[in-house]
């Protein structure tokens, strides 16, 4: 019978686990995991082909990145209510429709976190509600032309090339 994970860093939104992962030959070794509860990438789309990124100053690699909004799910929020708060919090903007994409791993060699992924149409400004520690700004670009910065390397954040990929490829198949 396999043992629980044990807790090697409880921290505000993720714990570190370690698990004994079983060997092949028998026996079994130390296997470390972040475990995340869930988060959302949501893309606003305008009804002129134009999407909404931000640029958002990342501390974990020192740098200001070109992104899709983003964010953690609450306990026992529904990604598509995760997706619609944080729309409103990051852009300002509020969707009067949220379509689902599938959803995928972030890193799962090390980390559980699922990302939902969302597009928002039928758009209305409002005000945004970032929280104090956020230093967001609104980078409104046509479409090709954030498939254009990806392919060139200045969109280089996991979640975006994947939630623009999604996007792509719905037009393509779909219109």
């Amino acid at each position: 019978m396999s043992q629980p994970p044990t807790t090697l860093l409880q921290a505000k939104r993720f714990r570190v686990v370690e698990h004994q992962a079983p060997l092949a030959g028998g026996g079994t070794t130390p296997y470390q995991v972040v475990e995340h509860p869930g988060a959302v990438v949501v893309l606003p789309v305008f009804e002129d082909g134009r999407v909404c990124l931000i640029r958002n100053h990342r501390i974990a690699v020192g740098r200001t990145l070109i992104e899709a909004p983003a964010g953690t799910l609450e306990p026992g929020e529904p990604p598509i209510e995760t997706a619609a708060r944080e729309l409103i919090e990051e852009t300002g903007y509020r969707a009067g429709r949220l379509e689902e994409a599938p959803p995928f791993f972030m890193s799962p060699g090390i980390l559980s976190e699922r990302m939902y992924c969302f597009f928002a149409y039928d758009l209305t400004e409002g005000q945004h509600a970032r929280e104090a520690s956020e230093q967001i700004e609104n980078l409104i670009v046509p479409f090709p032309e954030a498939l254009a910065m990806a392919e060139r390397g200045e969109i280089d954040d996991a979640k975006t090339l994947v939630v623009l990929l999604r996007l792509a490829l719905s037009r393509r198949n779909h219109g």
